[in-house]
């Protein structure tokens, strides 16, 4: 597994490496640690500039230079708080300037991650003034799975709560099929939900043929469909050795996917990135950047590997 971990000295950075060892994580990976610093970068440095450079120019390529050194200080030491705590993984680490949400994004797109850990809040005032915060810009625009992780008081040794939002779509099945694959301690409980909005409740009326294979019918009643597709779902977690609970909800999947990770005191809550395809609005289709704002724990939204 390839874990990109995104770093910028902050609080919720901090809460972000402190959540690792409760997301089910293997014991050998590869994990690269990332910190950005906001500024400008000279497009060559003043050896390489051509004729003349004013002091004020030369104060800026400074300053630049001053930043992405205090960045890489930054991510050496949580470099170090990470093989603490995984000292089977290989840990690097890198600093450079740019926006941080798209230093991440670039930095995604060319290691290739599994997985991109950033904390909930950040430094960036540029990236909350135009994009919105950097993790609802990471969750948004990166081709691979993203944690957004929070604070939270249980230790790493005991056993984890997670509610997965499910609703037949590939993404949905991905990332039931990622916590499955995942290493949780003893005891470990997920609670499987799908939310059905009743104004939308007619779209499943055929039943997509690529979910017939998932489900074990052809088309049916939405209720009976959602139903066995929730109990199909459950069965890998099962086989993990998870305890494994489920329920069809009715509402809002916006709201009611955080209340009951809130009200069931979850860990983290898992939605995968996109909805049914042709139905992107059902169930889960834009709820998981929604979700990662709006709970009180961790979210997890997860794209199948080598998803565009």
């Amino acid at each position: 597994m390839k874990i990109l971990i995104a770093y910028d000295g902050s609080q919720g950075a901090d809460d972000a490496l402190d959540d690792l060892p409760r997301a089910g994580l293997p014991p050998l990976a590869e994990a690269l640690l990332v910190s950005v610093a906001e500024v400008f970068a000279p497009p060559t440095g003043p050896a390489e500039a051509v004729g003349p450079v004013p002091p004020a120019v030369r104060k800026a390529w400074a300053e630049a230079a001053q930043a992405v050194e205090a960045a890489r200080a930054r991510v050496l030491q949580a470099q170090a708080r990470v093989q603490a705590l995984f000292p089977g993984w290989q840990v690097d680490a890198e600093a450079f300037a740019d926006s941080p949400a798209w230093g991440v994004i670039k930095q995604a797109d060319l290691w290739y991650p599994d997985l991109i850990v950033v904390g909930s809040h950040s430094r960036s005032a540029l990236g909350r003034l135009v994009l919105g915060s950097v993790s609802q810009t990471i969750v948004t625009e990166a081709r691979c799975s993203v944690r957004v992780a929070r604070h939270h008081d249980r230790a790493g040794a005991a056993p984890a709560r997670l509610v997965i939002g499910v609703d037949g779509s590939p993404n949905a099945k991905a990332a039931v099929d990622a916590m499955a694959a995942r290493v949780w301690p003893p005891g470990s409980a997920v609670y499987v939900v799908a939310v059905l909005d009743a104004r939308l409740s007619t779209a499943l009326a055929p039943t997509p043929p690529l979910l017939e294979e998932w489900v074990g019918a052809g088309p049916v009643e939405t209720q009976e469909w959602v139903h066995s597709m929730v109990e199909t779902l459950r069965q890998p977690l099962q086989a993990a050795g998870l305890a494994v609970s489920s329920d069809v909800k009715e509402g809002d999947p916006k709201r009611i996917l955080p209340d009951i990770a809130a009200q069931w005191e979850a860990d983290c809550l898992v939605v995968g990135a996109r909805g049914l395809g042709r139905m992107q609005r059902f169930l889960l289709g834009s709820v998981s950047a929604a979700v990662a704002a709006r709970a009180h724990c961790s979210v997890e939204v997860i794209r199948p590997p080598h998803s565009p």
